[in-house]
């Protein structure tokens, strides 16, 4: 989390600063909503449609709202605890400053899923991104999850990383093979790595895929 007061008020003026003379190709991509086919309708198998296009500030509270759905186990494993209000005001900084770009899925106008990549921007980092795919409890199962984690994945290649990883429970058999059909294997099973809000430990599975020959000269 960032830190208040006036580390945060320095942090906040580098960054208007740094953007003002350089930008990354995330954070270019970010500028028009309409980028890579965003926003674009498509159809589950089921028939439901659903709204893809890339996150913006005025989505916060409908993004709260969406988190606080949840089950808590879904909450579990990810970078922050995105039903707090200040978690979700970092994560649009992060989508705002390129670090972070973010697919929202949308039904009747409410936010029924997403997908995350996140990079940090440190020099040995910049080019591995992290994964996070969320469904909400009635979109699960037809396929809405399959979609996110391809839009999302081709962003991905569109910012120029050469590595992904995504983090899930053993037992989320459908991300995993979500994952697997991207091309995803698994790096790593980290037994009990966590622990839930009920004290039990959790294991904790990584899956990764490495995007052999994509040039350093890729943009968004």
């Amino acid at each position: 989390m960032l830190a208040c007061g006036s580390a945060h008020v320095a942090d906040h003026a580098y960054r208007a600063v740094h953007a003002a003379t350089t930008e990354n190709p995330m954070a270019k991509a970010n500028k028009s909503n309409g980028a890579h086919g965003f926003p674009r309708e498509i159809s589950l198998p089921n028939g439901a449609g659903i709204m893809l296009r890339l996150m913006e500030r005025r989505d916060k509270d409908n993004v709260l709202a969406f988190a606080r759905a949840l089950p808590q186990d879904d909450l579990l494993f990810l970078r922050t605890d995105i039903t707090e209000s200040a978690s979700v005001d970092e994560w649009i900084r992060n989508v705002e400053c390129g670090d972070t770009a973010t697919v929202i899925a949308e039904a009747n106008g409410e936010i029924v899923g997403y997908a995350s990549v996140h990079s940090d921007q440190a020099h040995w980092t910049r080019r591995v991104g992290e994964i996070r795919v969320q469904v909400g409890a009635t979109y699960r199962g037809v396929g809405l999850g399959r979609q996110l984690a391809a839009q999302i994945f081709h962003l991905g290649q569109l910012r120029g990383l050469k590595k992904m990883a995504a983090m899930m429970t053993p037992d989320q058999a459908g991300a995993r093979a979500a994952f697997e059909k991207l091309g995803f294997q698994v790096e790593a099973l980290l037994q009990d790595w966590v622990v839930d809000r009920d004290g039990r430990p959790r294991d904790l599975l990584i899956m990764s895929h490495d995007l052999e020959g994509l040039s350093d000269q890729v943009s968004a």
